[in-house]
């Protein structure tokens, strides 16, 4: 097997007007101008995609202009609103319990910005960003993580891209019930698994362009939202097996570092890129690969740096 390196970053880029952050993104941008629909290129679609932002998200309007002037390129505005954003399909597994949540993700690593980012737009906040500033999974200061999924059905609807519903959610949201009540009323345009976590609470939500938010019976999330998983989804993406998996296994992290949850399929462009440990009761959270040593980021300690690692699986996927 060949061994593939991931570089990643740690940064606090404060609340994005330092430069920092602009030079996080800068290269980047090129490929991100991509991610734009046809519609988003147009003078109509970026007026609506705006609207859209600031009827949802109105919150995070000033941060949003307070980047897309930090970039400082045509279509920024419309890019960093992430609601006119093409669909992006991954894997991943993640659960909670009160006060823990694990995840895996899953995706090309080339493809991952690989960034660990300490913010202040509206609060403090650590998570790692994608979109340029929205967030896979990530952590508040009151106490609340967030963390998501593919839903693994192939339909794309108006609404946000996922990863600055989360960047919302920590910014605003000081609990798992406040949080979930936020995210009902947020269209979000591919179907996505969303599980959140406090002190004394932990769910996993579906939400979708095509459905009304739904809990799912326990804390925990592959890649389905309806049961039962067509033969033909399991075989591709073993989402089932994944996901009896983690039940059984709880928050182990261990666990997720050995096959069935940890998959070394990059050139299907779905390997695992890291596993984070999220403790948002202690402000902290832990990055782990099999090859590598742990990196642990907190409120309280958060330390800039790069860390190379490998990501190639210490033992082949189960069959």
């Amino acid at each position: 097997m060949t061994t593939l390196r991931k570089t990643f970053r740690a940064l606090d880029i404060g609340d994005g007007s330092d430069g920092r952050w602009a030079e996080q993104v800068g290269p980047l941008w090129p490929q991100a101008l991509s991610w734009l629909t046809e519609e988003g290129r147009t003078p109509e679609g970026a007026e609506r995609a705006r609207k859209l932002f600031a009827t949802h998200l109105p919150e995070l309007l000033p941060a949003l202009d307070r980047l897309s002037g930090q970039v400082d390129r045509p279509g920024a505005d419309t890019l960093l609103t992430l609601a006119a954003i093409r669909p992006f399909f991954a894997g991943c597994t993640q659960l909670g319990v009160p006060g823990t949540l694990v995840r895996n993700y899953d995706f090309e690593p080339d493809a991952v910005e690989g960034a660990i980012v300490r913010s202040h737009f509206l609060r403090p906040v650590i998570g790692t960003q994608d979109g340029g500033w929205g967030l896979l999974d990530g952590m508040n200061d009151a106490g609340l993580a967030v963390s998501l999924t593919f839903g693994g059905r192939p339909v794309h609807g108006p609404g946000f891209a996922v990863v600055i519903v989360l960047r919302y959610l920590l910014e605003t949201c000081d609990t798992v019930d406040e949080a979930v009540a936020r995210l009902a009323g947020i269209p979000v345009n591919i179907p996505q698994n969303v599980t959140l976590v406090d002190r004394e609470r932990a769910v996993t939500v579906h939400v979708g362009p095509d459905i009304e938010l739904t809990v799912a019976p326990d804390a925990c999330a592959a890649n389905h939202q309806h049961l039962p998983v067509p033969d033909e989804q399991e075989r591709a993406t073993r989402t089932g097996l994944r996901l009896a998996t983690i039940r059984a296994a709880g928050p182990d992290v261990t666990a997720l570092l050995r096959p069935p949850l940890h998959k070394n399929t990059y050139d299907d462009g779905l390997g695992t890129v890291y596993t984070a440990h999220y403790e948002p009761g202690e402000g902290r959270v832990t990055y782990h690969w099999p090859r590598a040593e742990s990196w642990s980021q907190s409120f309280g300690a958060f330390t800039e740096g790069t860390r190379t690692v490998e990501l190639s699986a210490a033992t082949p996927t189960a069959p």
